[in-house]
């Protein structure tokens, strides 16, 4: 018998979520939302479907990951691809009333389109939280105290920050080269972490050999600890522009902070962090564990986002990919496998048996009910149960 194309693939990039990963997601969704509300943060959700001229448009995503669409009058929308776009619209429309600082928090799937199979999905659950309203480095501290109090409630070891700050960098270098462009060239070399492309173009650039050393030397502070960072910064700032100054004092500022939230020695303050999405403004950061050579989560400060939306307001935030974090943990996963019992019934016993299911749900305890003519291989249906309690004439009343 032929069967159809495609009858038991996906599209590229889709994963079926089997039943022990959909658990184990659970569990990890159900430490997201109790650490979220204890911290006062207030879930909600988005459209999965966007305007492309909006949060298409907002949302830094290159425009050839986007999934896009035309909707029943011809508009194009995309399939969202990040949910601090859709977030940002919701405080500048629905929300625009609401007293500031907001702090909104989610659980979302997103999409990403991939042109070729490589082991990056298309779909992926994120959960994260956004704090609107507060452009003090005390909200930069709040959110990724709060990104490593949920990681670490999830059960991730060997957590690892990194922390940096795209506007110091932006500012460093455009004091030093004094073309956007180029500075935009740089920051590329950084995030794909290009060391030897970084000197290279330097060297393209024919710079004052000062100017150039200051370029080379920065690559470097990556190996420096946080006081070293902090020292080297400082001297970065003598005959620097005045913006260059001004972000280094809130650095200064973030390090204090964290330090008094005990996260001294769980972060490593590194300049050389840079985001590929293009709205962050400050502060940038990247949560590691589990031995994982890539982020688990990431974030930042992203000042102008709301601007496009006609409400400029400041905010930071961070997002968890859930499918990372399960790789990363050991266990695969807060698994939230519920201990099942097995009611075996026939004709003559289904009131009793569905009487004795109502009364053990009703005390929190996972009951399948399953009529004994509905099993195919009794041995197999069993082993799936820790109880297993009979209601049948034939073997009389039973429980192993």
């Amino acid at each position: 018998m032929m069967t159809q194309p495609y009858m038991f693939e996906k599209p590229l990039g889709l994963r079926d979520t089997l039943p022990d990963a959909q658990r184990a997601i659970a569990g990890l969704e159900n430490v997201f939302h109790q650490e979220l509300r204890l911290w006062g943060y207030d879930f909600i959700q988005t459209p999965a479907l966007e305007y492309a001229e909006t949060i298409g448009r907002a949302s830094a995503i290159a425009d050839r990951e986007l999934f896009k669409f035309l909707d029943v009058e011809g508009h194009p929308v995309v399939l969202r691809p990040d949910m601090t776009t859709p977030i940002a619209r919701v405080a500048a429309s629905s929300l625009r009333k609401q007293p500031l600082p907001l702090r909104l928090a989610y659980t979302a799937a997103l999409y990403r389109s991939q042109k070729k199979e490589g082991g990056h999905p298309s779909e992926f659950k994120q959960a994260g939280a956004e704090l609107i309203g507060d452009a003090t480095p005390y909200a930069d501290a709040e959110i990724i105290s709060l990104m490593k109090t949920i990681l670490e409630k999830s059960g991730l070891e060997s957590i690892r920050l990194a922390v940096g700050h795209v506007g110091f960098v932006n500012a460093f270098f455009y004091d030093i080269v004094k073309d956007k462009e180029t500075v935009g060239q740089l920051r590329q070399l950084l995030y794909n972490k290009n060391d030897v492309g970084f000197r290279d173009y330097v060297a393209s650039l024919h710079l004052p050999e000062a100017l150039a050393q200051r370029l080379n030397a920065f690559i470097d502070s990556r190996r420096l600890n946080n006081e070293e960072t902090l020292k080297y910064l400082e001297t970065l700032t003598a005959g620097s522009a005045p913006p260059v100054r001004s972000y280094y004092e809130n650095i200064a500022e973030l390090v204090k902070l964290l330090e008094i939230d005990h996260l001294d020695g769980k972060f490593d303050l590194d300049m050389t962090l840079v985001p590929h999405l293009s709205y962050y403004t400050g502060f940038v950061f990247q949560g590691f564990g589990g031995g994982l050579g890539f982020p688990v989560a990431s974030g930042g400060r992203y000042d102008d986002l709301l601007a496009k939306f006609n409400r400029p307001c400041p905010a930071t935030g961070f997002g968890i990919r859930l499918d990372r974090l399960m790789s990363a943990i050991k266990s695969g996963g807060r698994n939230e496998e519920t201990r099942k019992t097995a009611i075996i019934y026939d004709r003559e016993n289904a009131g009793r048996a569905m009487q004795f299911a109502m009364q053990e749900r009703e005390r929190g305890r996972s009951i399948v009910v399953q009529h004994v003519d509905g099993i195919d291989d009794a041995k197999a249906f069993c082993r799936q149960f820790e109880t297993i309690k009979r209601f049948l004439n034939k073997e009389g009343t039973g429980e192993r």
